[in-house]
């Protein structure tokens, strides 16, 4: 059910270092789901292309390699492990499924007038409420509802609360007091998982700008029109150093590549003759559900 125009390719083994999934466009061409794929799905509508890196139910902590040629998603590492959430209960690894909108940018150069702190240097992130769990790679078409202001060790961390269009409650979420209604529960049980999801790994409650609140549609897309506008300004060179990749196949500036160029990162990565998760070598922490007691 991901939106036709793109197609992924795996490379290495799920579960390992080497593991990426690279994009296609509708001719078979290698993009960067960052810098080639459109923010946009219908700009008038306001539906947008959300890139999904990690499924609802999963505890991979996968992201878009914004430092890698072609911004493939890959497992995120700490300290030279493959990352994964913990179950912190009642929650079972993500309880959305969670991505980010391409051709964004949270500047780390900026200090949001909201929040008080800078942006985290990485495209905007998506949590998407519908009723189906996607798949890594997907390109799902959604509209926006509201956002959450996370402050993530310092950081402003936006997540824009989103819908996929052609979810069967679509049509009756047009904001974010919508989601409360149609779907109860679900915005406190977010706040909640944000809130804990690292206290398994010894690290503090995370905070929240506007005491947790959940703002409205209007003032979500303009966070994403802002981050848009960063990303352009990234991209025409005007935002200094951020140690990150802007190889592109579509767009004609100076940081694009041509089609052969392209290919040439994904063969530096080994085949896969499948993709199905291969053994974790930690299972038994990874299904542990951890109890969290806040005060």
């Amino acid at each position: 059910m991901s939106t036709t125009n793109y197609s992924v390719d795996h490379r290495g083994s799920f579960n390992s270092l080497d593991y990426r999934i690279y994009f296609n466009n509708s001719n078979g061409k290698i993009i960067s789901p960052w810098h080639d794929i459109p923010l946009f799905v219908d700009k008038s509508a306001k539906h947008y292309n959300m890139v999904v890196e990690i499924p609802r139910w999963t505890n991979e902590k996968m992201e878009i390699a914004t430092a890698e040629p072609m911004s493939p998603i890959k497992q995120d590492i700490k300290k030279g492990a493959l990352r994964y959430v913990k179950n912190v209960f009642p929650h079972k690894g993500y309880i959305w499924n969670y991505g980010a909108f391409p051709q964004t940018w949270e500047n780390p150069n900026h200090i949001d007038q909201d929040t008080k702190t800078k942006g985290d240097n990485d495209p905007i992130d998506v949590i998407e409420i519908g009723s189906r769990v996607a798949k890594r790679g997907d390109v799902v078409p959604v509209k926006i509802l509201g956002t959450i202001a996370l402050i993530d060790e310092g950081e402003t961390d936006w997540k824009i609360i989103a819908i996929d269009t052609r979810d069967e409650l679509a049509s009756q979420m047009n904001n974010v007091d919508d989601v409360e209604k149609l779907l109860p529960g679900l915005l406190r049980a977010t706040v909640e998982w944000f809130k804990i999801y690292k206290i398994p790994d010894g690290k503090p409650a995370n905070k929240f700008a506007f005491n947790g609140e959940a703002k409205d549609r209007e003032f979500a897309e303009k966070i994403v029109e802002e981050t848009h506008q960063y990303w352009q300004e990234m991209m025409e060179n005007k935002s200094g150093e951020h140690k990150l990749d802007l190889k592109n196949v579509t767009l004609g500036n100076s940081f694009s590549i041509n089609d052969e160029q392209a290919k040439q990162f994904l063969e530096t990565r080994p085949s896969s003759d499948a993709v199905e998760p291969t053994p974790i070598a930690d299972q038994v922490a990874i299904d542990k559900w951890h109890h969290v007691k806040l005060i």
